[in-house]
């Protein structure tokens, strides 16, 4: 049964910063593609940051390039996304993504993310 459980979304203000966790299992982590995903209310979902299975590639929307950053540990079968200098306009359900070897695509249930003073 493949599972992907989010943690460490919250509210958080202005200029500040959370980090994300996606803990996998059911699946063949390390050969896998992960992503982050966000959805703002009334808003399509986006593509946030993506990093290949070995990590030593990553890539990140124009609007939080220099803010976010992407990684994983392999071992521990897990990907993060550190936020910083965090803004209103990041607040939104945030969702791990898997993309596996085999073009399969995995969901976790998502993590809300609030910026607010």
């Amino acid at each position: 049964q493949v599972q992907l459980v989010e943690s460490g979304g919250g509210l958080v203000q202005p200029g500040g910063s959370l980090r994300l966790s996606c803990a996998g299992s059911g699946f063949t982590f390390r050969s896998s593609a992960m992503n982050w995903y966000r959805q703002a209310p009334g808003k399509e979902r986006e593509l946030v940051a993506r990093i290949s299975s070995s990590g030593g590639n990553t890539n990140y929307a124009e609007s939080v390039k220099g803010r976010f950053t992407i990684s994983r540990d392999n071992a521990k079968n897990t990907v993060y996304l550190q936020m910083n200098s965090l803004k209103p306009e990041d607040t939104a359900v945030y969702y791990c993504n898997a993309l596996t070897y085999y073009a399969l695509s995995y969901w976790g249930q998502g993590t809300q993310v609030t910026v607010s003073s």
